[in-house]
């Protein structure tokens, strides 16, 4: 909710919200109206854990979130003692419902899903020789650029390796680095407050190589930080785009009227909370474990179309395309 990151927070509160106001609208659910507890993990790992026993103690009945994987992770551990469901929009990383545990669920892919998407990208339509991979050495962004690298295997030449800080504000010394590993792509794992500056300060030093990353990079905040120029012609895994999706109209049009431009994963924290609340009705329970089971069980006809829940907690369809910064926006550019 604050920081470098706010704005993909906003976007998840303003979806929540949209939930929340149609169901309290309609008597909320079991008879009692919904009431939302908000916090701030700060995309930091510790503060996850803080917010999670906070949650815990404060007696929610299910969580929303967390929005990065190196947050849900560790907050999966206190939830999962506690036996309360969590669903997170956006962590992509595998490990998160490979621990084995029953109350943990993402409506988002996975990225070992959106690196072989980019991978197959990279090897069958760029038909490239020479790459590079960097990273922001995040549970995330690492997790994403070693799947990527994995799947590319000896297909294509990985000519550079590495790792840049969360949070720094110069990278022309790794980027020089690269530039001299003549690469024909950069694949990046990580957010766009980083891919926005790495693509920007690549063209000010004349790194001539494509850009590509995954679902962290998208949003308008990376095109404002790197500059249209710069950003145009940059590839991202994603999602298709829900604008497509008939079952989202509804959504998108009641977002867009009170908070303006729905954010990348607004609709999937959306989405997110109506699953949570319907399993609440239709376990005619509060209780964790009742809640759990029914989530397991149940498949909803979402805004994103219908979703339903593997025995790891994971979605049993989760389409990746590729999008391209054209024209100062993302658009939709190839599918696997």
């Amino acid at each position: 909710m604050t920081g470098d990151q706010a704005k993909m927070g906003m976007d998840f509160k303003n979806g929540v919200l949209v939930a929340v106001e149609e169901w309290n609208n309609k008597g909320g659910v079991l008879g009692k109206k919904i009431e939302m507890r908000i916090s701030d993990d700060q995309h930091d790992p510790k503060q996850a854990v803080s917010v999670a026993n906070k949650m815990v103690n404060d007696g929610v009945v299910g969580v929303i979130g967390h929005f990065n994987s190196n947050c849900s992770i560790p907050a999966s551990d206190v939830y999962n003692r506690a036996g309360i469901p969590m669903i997170t929009p956006a962590s992509t990383n595998p490990r998160l419902t490979e621990k084995g545990y029953k109350n943990v669920f993402r409506v988002c892919g996975r990225d070992d899903q959106q690196g072989r998407v980019a991978s197959d990208f990279v090897i069958n339509y760029l038909k490239l020789k020479e790459i590079a991979v960097l990273h922001d050495k995040t549970t995330y962004g690492q997790g994403l650029a070693d799947e990527f690298r994995k799947f590319i295997g000896d297909k294509v030449k990985v000519v550079y390796y590495g790792g840049i800080i969360q949070g720094d504000k110069d990278f022309k010394m790794v980027l020089t680095a690269i530039k001299n590993k003549n690469p024909k792509l950069v694949f990046f794992g990580g957010i766009y407050p980083e891919a926005g500056l790495l693509v920007r300060e690549a063209s000010e030093i004349g790194l001539d190589a494509k850009f590509m990353s995954g679902d962290g990079t998208i949003d308008p905040k990376f095109i404002e930080i790197a500059g249209a120029p710069a950003a145009e012609g940059t590839y991202l895994t994603f999602s298709p785009d829900p604008k497509n999706i008939p079952s989202a109209k509804g959504f998108i049009d009641k977002y867009q009227s009170r908070y303006g431009e729905i954010g990348p994963y607004s609709i999937y924290a959306y989405d997110a909370a109506n699953i949570m609340l319907t399993a609440i009705k239709e376990a005619n329970s509060t209780e964790g474990v009742s809640i759990i089971d029914k989530l397991h069980s149940i498949e909803f006809n979402g805004a994103i179309g219908k979703i339903r829940f593997d025995s790891k907690g994971d979605v049993t369809v989760a389409p990746y395309v590729v999008w391209i910064t054209k024209g100062g926006k993302f658009e939709e550019y190839w599918k696997p």
